[in-house]
């Protein structure tokens, strides 16, 4: 793990701090016992672990902002934290530091049916707001498989996608404004409801900013109506390099599903022991597609996605006959991390985006890489925008079984990058990924990155040691590959 460069912690005792924060806010919305504290250690990525020093929990932003303010006097770093989904110890707690906890921003603030908006707290589950729009004919595109739990503010700190982002677009393409509470204390709005604001387009520059640059108190978001029609296929195919070339060959054929997700034998064996739902186990790689639209547009592209897969030499195709099936379909896929956790005590879930076309390379030598290090890895991923999620088994009780697994994580990211992609799709980098970053940026990106983090948080207190490496960091790296 790469060391973190922290902050100077304050010259104020836990017991002052805790006296101080208490002045802001209720007694019971501060904790800084172990036993209190514990269930805020890790975020999802759990191998990742650090007592909080104190953690509070606002309810207004109000109390965000004096929180903020005095930190920021105080010199005290702050982590915040949404539902703790997350899978690169982005929200792991600072050792000196306030956890800020924001969960009890969890209000739909409006909708609006005719704008196709809904402006929400950061603590709105993904999914909920969803199920609020829907008496509109509306939904939030944007649907990571922890959208039960993930929350809105999380989804903005990390660019959450999803299965439909294919079609329908990161966080980022479905983000209008967002309101922000600075290290000072300031409460910012960057954007608006219309289709483009003046100035520069900073709500891209936060979408993803895991933290680094504030906390957000508000978004407005874009929804979309129900399609008329929905079709979800699967096809069967004898390995996952045929599975890889199909998926070039369907979107170069321009042909956009809503969503084309694959898993290779290992992630279908699981989920169909899992949950039954009649997946070919003899299967190498299943391609699961959904089409939407009209009802003459869908027609049209399930004909062309079948002819393309029995074209590229699909063993088998199943079309959905209903939606009671079409959901079947889709619940393997869903439960596929689940089910890969019953088949080891341990799993290390990988985030890497490539270019489709290398699909079918990349799975291939992920395979070997496998063999090599002698830990299984499933397959279960948006195979649309080739964002791999490639789940690597180990057992944490084995000596030297985490170490190999991050080995491996380690040479699958670095094949990411050698094929044309990225260390990260949409799980951020936090602590997981920082020794790699000098792999795929330089220097001078490096920098550039720390002057936006500057200039938003100039002594960084904002989750320090995440995301962004030290140039001194990337130049031993650099020293030490070239030795």
């Amino acid at each position: 793990m790469v060391s973190l460069v922290a902050p100077s912690p304050s010259a104020h005792s836990r017991k002052e701090l805790v006296a101080d924060l208490i002045a802001m806010v209720k007694p019971e919305q501060v904790l800084w016992d172990d036993e209190n504290q514990r269930p805020f250690e890790c975020d999802g990525l759990a191998v990742y672990r650090q007592m909080p020093w104190v953690t509070v929990i606002p309810d207004n932003i109000a109390q965000v902002q004096a929180i903020m303010a005095y930190c920021y006097g105080q010199q005290i770093p702050v982590v915040v934290r949404g539902a703790g989904t997350g899978l690169c110890a982005g929200a792991m707690p600072h050792a000196s530091g306030v956890l800020l906890v924001m969960t009890r921003f969890d209000k739909v603030l409006e909708l609006d049916g005719d704008l196709a908006q809904a402006r929400v707290q950061p603590g709105v589950r993904n999914l909920a707001l969803s199920e609020a729009a829907a008496p509109l004919g509306l939904y939030y595109a944007p649907d990571p498989s922890s959208q039960i739990a993930c929350t809105i503010g999380g989804n903005v700190a990390e660019n959450a996608g999803g299965v439909h982002c294919l079609k329908y677009g990161l966080t980022v393409n479905n983000l209008l404004a967002v309101t922000i509470v600075t290290m000072e204390g300031e409460l910012v709005t960057f954007g608006g409801a219309g289709f483009d604001t003046p100035g520069m387009d900073l709500v891209a520059l936060l979408s993803g900013s895991e933290g680094l640059l504030g906390v957000v108190v508000e978004a407005t978001v874009r929804l979309l109506p129900r399609a008329e029609k929905v079709q979800v296929l699967m096809a069967a195919f004898d390995s996952v390099q045929v599975a890889g070339d199909a998926v070039a060959e369907l979107i170069g054929s321009g042909v956009i599903p809503a969503g084309l997700e694959m898993m290779d034998q290992l992630a279908i064996t699981a989920a169909e022991d899992f949950v039954k739902v009649g997946y070919p186990t003899d299967a190498k790689a299943l391609l699961i597609c959904e089409l939407d639209g009209t009802s003459a547009e869908v027609a049209q592209q399930l004909q062309a996605v079948k002819s393309c897969f029995t074209d590229c030499g699909a063993t088998s195709i199943r079309v959905a006959k209903d939606a009671d099936e079409a959901a079947r379909l889709w619940l393997g896929r869903k439960s596929a991390f689940p089910a890969v956790g019953r088949m080891s005590p341990d799993y290390y879930c990988m985030d890497g985006t490539i270019p489709r076309s290398q699909v079918g390379h990349v799975l291939t030598r992920i395979a070997e890489l496998s063999v090599h290090y002698d830990l299984p890895v499933a397959n279960v991923f948006h195979a649309g925008d080739g964002n791999l999620h490639p789940l690597i088994l180990f057992n944490d009780a084995q000596p030297g079984d985490l170490e190999k697994a991050e080995a491996l994580g380690g040479d699958i990211l670095t094949l990411c990058v050698d094929v044309g992609g990225t260390i990260t799709g949409e799980h951020g980098v936090g602590l997981e990924k920082l020794p790699l970053m000098p792999y795929q940026f330089s220097d001078q990106e490096v920098a550039q990155f720390r002057g936006i983090k500057l200039a938003f948080d100039p002594h960084e207190q904002l989750n320090p040691g995440k995301a962004i490496p030290t140039l001194k960091y990337c130049q031993e790296y650099r020293s030490i590959q070239h030795d």
